[in-house]
């Protein structure tokens, strides 16, 4: 065994928070057999994405009204109407035509505790569509449809588009759903899951909306406080060239979405990635923007992606959405360790990241934040992590968004807090890195 390998398996047992004390059994050099058994063994990690992406895949699941053709769902027939007041709109009741897909049922291979949808759908004017998730509890009980979201890429009503939204106050004694997550109730899991997906279109119209994907992350995640520093993954030395945005450029912008860019995190990493693609909107689709502004497509990208019942810019899978719209594919899911997020930037695309953390738990950043987004870039030579941070150092300016943090610092800000989650955006030409064994995307 070489020191390297000890030093870092007791690196490994300070991360988790044992003391030197702990670490060893006395002031000596630690035997490898102390050192082995100061490191707990770690809690499985359990994380798996299922999704529907191709003509055969939606072909396998319970159609009402749609259909499956050319890689996508699409509808076909009206198999019934709704009545929809938008909660959010002038109080008048819409009528629209309903066509329902049902997925077919996913086991994971362990008890879910967590599951988040996500999906890439193109709605023309007066089209929207609705994702909920029902599954079989640990009980042996079926539960309810739990909606996880209501989306369209519009937002002009006078046309029948809605105002996308989550939805709240839907728990139960099995789960609830904490703005786009499903969670279970204490002590609760679900064995099983799927997804049912509803398209409506404004009653008396034939347009069409369309699915091209959708899936969810199921995971169930151990309580851990901290996580060891994992391992290198083959990306050290090596950063993408995204572009940089500053969330703080826009403090006051439009605060009807969520108070303009203090809390744009979400959408300025969005954009930032949309941009490193060329997929960005394009100047017509933000004549709207105060020409004032030199990066408008973090307003537009605030406003495409605006929960009106969460009021904030924030919701995971409605930000993937939007890079949907912009004809890449995009997803949400969760990552177990850097050493996989180094697995995507040797493939070319950069993740964005959920992190919380106090101002003294990574250093150089400048602040601390119950929950944040920012850019995985690349890593430094020595492993540390290399990211677009919309408001690092909470300085207005775009040269001061590219920042290196340390990495065991990084890790235990994103992996314990939001679970590793991540906004996966790609063009279909650009492919996925091969998964694990418990494939988490």
């Amino acid at each position: 065994m070489t020191t390297r390998l000890l030093t870092a398996l007791l690196s490994g047992a300070l991360a988790l928070g044992l003391t030197s004390a702990t670490a060893v059994t006395s002031t000596a050099a630690p035997s490898l057999t102390t050192a082995l058994a100061a490191v707990k063994p770690a809690e499985p990690r359990d994380i798996a994405h299922r999704s529907w992406t191709s003509t055969a895949d939606f072909a396998a699941g319970l159609h009402l009204g749609t259909a499956a053709s050319q890689g996508a769902l699409t509808f076909a027939r009206a198999s019934g109407t709704t009545s929809y007041v938008d909660p959010f709109g002038n109080g008048t009741a819409k009528t629209y035509d309903q066509a329902v897909w049902t997925s077919p049922t996913v086991r994971p291979g362990f008890g879910l505790t967590e599951l988040i949808a996500s999906w890439n759908a193109d709605t023309p004017p007066g089209t929207w569509i609705e994702v909920a998730v029902s599954g079989r509890t640990d009980l042996g009980a079926t539960s309810k449809w739990y909606v996880l979201g209501r989306w369209g890429a519009g937002d002009d009503t006078a046309k029948g588009d809605i105002h996308r939204t989550s939805v709240p106050s839907q728990g139960d004694t099995n789960g609830y759903v904490a703005v786009d997550t499903f969670v279970a109730a204490s002590g609760r899991s679900l064995t099983d899951w799927r997804l049912r997906v509803t398209l409506n279109r404004l009653a008396g119209t034939r347009a069409v909306p369309v699915v091209r994907s959708v899936g969810a992350m199921a995971s169930r995640l151990p309580d851990a406080k901290t996580v060891p520093v994992s391992g290198p993954g083959g990306a050290w030395g090596q950063t993408l060239n995204v572009p940089t945005y500053s969330q703080e450029t826009h403090i006051g912008h439009y605060p009807e979405w969520d108070n303009g860019g203090e809390a744009w995190c979400s959408a300025t990493s969005t954009a930032m990635v949309l941009d490193y693609f060329g997929a960005g909107p394009t100047a017509a689709e933000t004549a709207w923007v105060d020409p004032a502004d030199a990066d408008p497509q973090v307003d537009h990208a605030a406003r495409m992606v605006f929960d009106y019942a969460y009021d904030g810019a924030g919701n995971w899978p409605f930000n993937t959405a939007y890079a949907g719209t912009r004809g890449l594919d995009s997803f949400v899911t969760r990552l177990r360790s850097l050493t996989e997020a180094e697995a995507f930037i040797r493939a070319g695309i950069p993740l964005v990241a959920s992190l919380s953390f106090k101002s003294s738990e990574l250093d150089g950043a400048g602040y601390g934040t119950n929950g944040h987004l920012m850019v995985i870039v690349g890593f430094a030579p020595n492993g540390d992590v290399i990211v677009n941070d919309p408001a690092s150092h909470l300085i207005q300016s775009n040269d001061q968004v590219r920042f290196t943090y340390n990495r065991a610092q990084f890790e235990n800000a994103w992996i314990p807090h939001s679970g590793g989650l991540v906004y996966v955006i790609h063009p279909t030409t650009t492919p996925l890195p091969t998964p694990p064994p418990q494939a988490n995307w």
